[in-house]
């Protein structure tokens, strides 16, 4: 087994950058993606080739990049599922956002194989996933973090360590996902109403960015809205399921969440709307065609 040797499996936004990110830190680095030119434009910028059944034992980590739990457990445990196949003391590095008793379950299963899983969500979107800069919130045991060190390194800025066993990684990445989701509904309520009341979309981004009011998915989904650019960077139909996870969450443990389901709603709306595929900016449309207001690029 290559120490370097590496599998990146989901080529979309943040597993793309990823996957470069690791290149670039002179990684051994596969990428696997349903969608055949992603493949082929990686293997182009000096990505390795071969299917995932022909290199799985080699690999001494593989990076989990998809969109959920199930297409997680589908790529390792499924009909050509990896794990089987890897070697005793390679790592799983899980990033899907998943309940946390779905990331204790695939490392108790991993485990059984005698592959290590770090359970370990990500944040900072996809420029800082193709800088090598990105925030992961992962637990999972001192071996798991050992055999993953090479990857962490090559892939994020700053890891947080959050424990010994998987589930507090993606408990951590659930609060993360809640907050997320309302700010970026939050801002296209605030930018919307700002413009029911005179205020540019320009003068929103001049001034509230300098205010108390302002969040990090503000300065960032913001520009998109005053530009009129939905350009996916992050879809809409990411937070019906990533919101949907933590109102689980949250029913599971008697909590009750309205902001988060308020927020869940606006997208659901967002996403029934047909804007599934847009950037989740979008959903400042859903404010806007209730309001009959204008956005920039509309006509």
């Amino acid at each position: 087994m290559n120490a370097t040797n590496i599998g990146v499996f989901g080529l979309g936004s943040m597993g793309y950058g990823m996957a470069q990110s690791a290149l670039k830190a002179g990684l051994v680095t596969h990428g696997f993606d349903i969608n055949a030119a992603q493949v082929a434009r990686f293997q182009a910028e000096g990505g390795a080739a071969g299917a995932p059944a022909d290199v799985a034992a080699s690999l001494s980590a593989a990076v989990i990049v998809v969109l959920n739990a199930a297409q997680t457990e589908a790529v390792l445990f499924g009909d050509a599922g990896i794990v089987p196949q890897m070697t005793t003391g390679a790592v799983v590095l899980a990033c899907a956002t998943v309940p946390p008793a779905f990331a204790r379950e695939m490392e108790a299963r991993c485990a059984a194989h005698g592959v290590y899983y770090l359970d370990a969500p990500i944040s900072g979107g996809a420029k800082k996933a193709a800088s090598g800069q990105l925030s992961i919130m992962a637990s999972g045991t001192p071996q798991a973090f050992a055999a993953a060190q090479p990857v962490l390194d090559a892939l994020a800025e700053t890891v947080f360590r959050l424990g010994d066993a998987a589930g507090a990684g993606s408990a951590m990445k659930a609060v993360n996902q809640l907050l997320a989701g309302v700010h970026i509904a939050a801002m296209a309520e605030a930018m919307t109403f700002g413009i029911s009341q005179g205020v540019t979309p320009e003068a929103f981004m001049e001034v509230i960015p300098k205010c108390a009011g302002t969040s990090w998915m503000l300065e960032n989904r913001g520009p998109h809205v005053r530009d009129g650019d939905y350009t996916p960077h992050s879809s809409v139909n990411i937070w019906p399921k990533d919101l949907g996870i933590v109102l689980d969450i949250a029913k599971s443990a008697s909590f009750g969440a309205p902001i988060a389901a308020a927020a869940l709603q606006q997208f659901l709306a967002a996403a029934g709307s047909g804007l599934g595929a847009e950037d989740d900016a979008a959903v400042a449309k859903v404010y806007a065609r209730n309001a009959r207001l204008a956005l920039p690029g509309d006509g």
